[in-house]
């Protein structure tokens, strides 16, 4: 997909009129959030024009069907006449009987502000391309003009990473970089730096005021400067411009999605209730991906396919290495603090090390999941509690043992990253795992490199955490005085009892005692729940050791079974001078160099 830029200028300069496939879009009915959509293929050498509604947005890597929210379809020649139309599949349309030009009108309905759909009402035209336009694929090198018909009465103006032709109407080199450029349309306020001679802008579109805007734009700031200097130099953008494109309204959806030149940033909270801490990691992630994924791009996402998911094996990198970054650099830029974010790594940490999911699956083999977890829908039950680590979670644990194994022999994941960048990613060359591997071989050494690739990345094991950090200062300590149980509870709707609401953990207590999803705990030992009594209050009473019966509701059945509970397998993540122990010199001084504090 990193391809399509190539040389565009050159040939644009060469292609007619004739050439040029064309959009309309505008938004009359938008309080009922609709769109009215045209398009204009014309110059066609086919008797019949395939066209589709894409099934994938870029970033994503689940199927989505975008083609169900088209309606009021139709097709005309040159001069106005309909043309038969002719559906194949869900997501297609024949068209036949032109005189060498199609005109398409059809009706789009938009309604979920995020980084994958699009959404119209008054506040705004939320646009991702694969969730709006109908395309050809046929003619996918084709340039693109599009004209967003704006909202004069609501103040509306057009932010995108596409290029100007002039008003409101922009334009592609070809298919793909059109897919790949999300656009907001709306009220917003814009803000903008320049550094190493590009623009970086924020585009805001929220009910705050201008001093909120300003305040958090001085963070983003913090959050480029810091990952620019992972790599040593911003990407090479195109135009020399990077544009975040944040929604902060009641009505978007919380998301994040990166794209080549910009990246789409959305959430409930806005700046002034929770999101000026709250939605920073999200610029921090997202925009990390301007390198990692953008341009160092796993070779299984090439060429991106608009039709089917593309499984890739890598996402444990490209995303899991991204996520171990992206809270490094708020601590790194000063937006948290140095014990904030070593307490913060407990919540993964205790996730990726306590899950049975390792013993089916190596990180490669999570990563090839996400066609079946990445927002992606399903109405029957999965075990995915017992088979499944998120490749976000699990790849940034990972990226925290490498970055500090790396630290002991005084070596860092920075400049890993970097020559990865240089070697790869700088010249836009699409990498495959065996070429992460040889990188590091190549950066730390082949025992260092083997070491990790044949441990934790073709197989499941776990580094030893406790050595690990231990060297910069850090405590790892597992809290064995409450007792765990092993179920997830919630009191059930009618009062009576309270309900298992996931699959237990194979090893578990509940699992061990044939505890299962949907039961309804009764009562343990005979001693009912209270009116109003929460769920950690009843369970508190219980202790590690003992032996609890449990009567429980299965299926309307009445049954007994015998529960032991354990001690909690969670662990805390602490700075050692904050329980009373005493870091060297030494670890001080490898803790400063890993959070480049003062």
């Amino acid at each position: 997909m990193r391809t399509y830029f190539t040389f565009f200028v050159l040939l644009s300069t060469m292609i007619t009129v004739a050439q040029i496939n064309t959009y309309e879009i505008s938004f009359e009915n938008a309080v009922h959030h609709e769109a009215s959509v045209q398009a204009i293929f014309s110059n066609l050498d086919m008797d019949t024009l395939s066209v589709l509604m894409s099934r994938t947005s870029p970033g994503r890597y689940a199927l989505h069907e975008f083609a169900k929210n088209v309606y009021g379809f139709k097709a005309m020649d040159s001069k106005g006449n309909l043309l038969k139309v002719n559906r194949p599949n869900p997501y297609e349309w024949d068209i036949s009987g032109h005189d060498g030009s199609v005109k398409i009108e059809y009706t789009l309905f938009a309604n979920r502000g995020d980084g994958t759909y699009s959404q119209v009402d008054e506040t705004h035209a939320h646009l991702n391309i694969p969730a709006t336009f109908i395309y050809a694929p046929k003619l996918h090198e084709r340039k693109i003009e599009v004209t967003f018909k704006v909202r004069e009465d609501l103040n509306w103006k057009v932010a995108t990473q596409l290029p100007m032709v002039s008003g409101t109407t922009y334009w592609a080199p070809n298919l793909y970089y059109f897919m790949d450029s999300p656009t907001e349309i709306s009220d917003f306020t814009m803000k903008s730096f320049q550094l190493d001679s590009k623009k970086i802008q924020l585009v805001l579109h929220h009910n705050g005021t201008e001093a909120e805007a300003d305040t958090y734009f001085e963070k983003v700031k913090k959050v480029v400067l810091a990952e620019k200097e992972v790599y040593g130099e911003l990407p090479d953008f195109d135009y020399d411009t990077y544009t975040f494109l944040a929604c902060y309204i009641p009505n978007a959806s919380g998301d994040g999605m990166e794209h080549r030149n910009s990246t789409i940033l959305t959430s409930t909270r806005s700046l002034a209730n929770g999101g000026m801490a709250r939605n920073i990691g999200t610029v921090s992630h997202e925009f990390f991906h301007a390198w990692n994924v953008e341009r160092i791009r796993p070779k299984t996402l090439e060429p991106f396919d608009f039709e089917a998911a593309n499984m890739s094996g890598e996402l444990w990198f490209a995303e899991g290495f991204t996520s171990y970054y992206t809270n490094l650099i708020l601590c790194r830029a000063g937006l948290i603090s140095t014990k904030e974010y070593v307490e913060g790594l407990a919540g993964r940490f205790n996730y990726v090390w306590n899950s049975p999911a390792r013993q089916f699956f190596n990180p490669i083999e999570m990563s090839f999941q996400a066609p079946f977890v990445d927002a992606a829908t399903s109405v029957d039950p999965v075990n995915r509690e017992n088979t499944f680590i998120s490749y976000y979670s699990y790849g940034s644990v990972l990226g925290l043992a490498l970055d500090l194994s790396l630290r002991q022999n005084n070596l860092n994941l920075d400049d890993y990253m970097k020559m990865v960048w240089q070697q790869y990613g700088k010249k836009e060359i699409p990498y495959t795992i065996d070429n992460l591997h040889a990188v590091l071989n190549q950066y730390a050494g082949k025992a260092l490199g083997d070491a990790f690739f044949n441990n934790y990345i073709y197989k499941s094991n776990m580094p030893n955490y406790n050595a690990l950090f231990q060297s910069v200062g850090v405590t790892l300590q597992q809290s064995n005085d409450n007792p765990y149980f092993g179920f997830s509870l919630s009191i059930n709707e009618d009062g009576n009892g309270a309900r298992i609401r996931r699959n237990p953990k194979i090893g578990s207590p509940a699992y061990k005692a044939q505890l299962d999803k949907g039961d309804v705990i009764l009562n343990i030992n005979n001693i009912p729940f209270s009116e109003g009594q929460k769920i950690a209050d009843y369970l508190e009473q219980f202790n590690i050791g003992d032996s609890l019966k449990v009567s429980f509701s299965r299926f309307g059945n009445a049954k007994t079974t015998t529960l032991i509970p354990e001690p909690h397998p969670g662990y805390s993540i602490r700075l050692m001078e904050d329980v009373d122990q005493v870091p060297t010199a030494d670890m001080l001084k490898k803790r400063k160099e890993w959070l480049k504090t003062e």
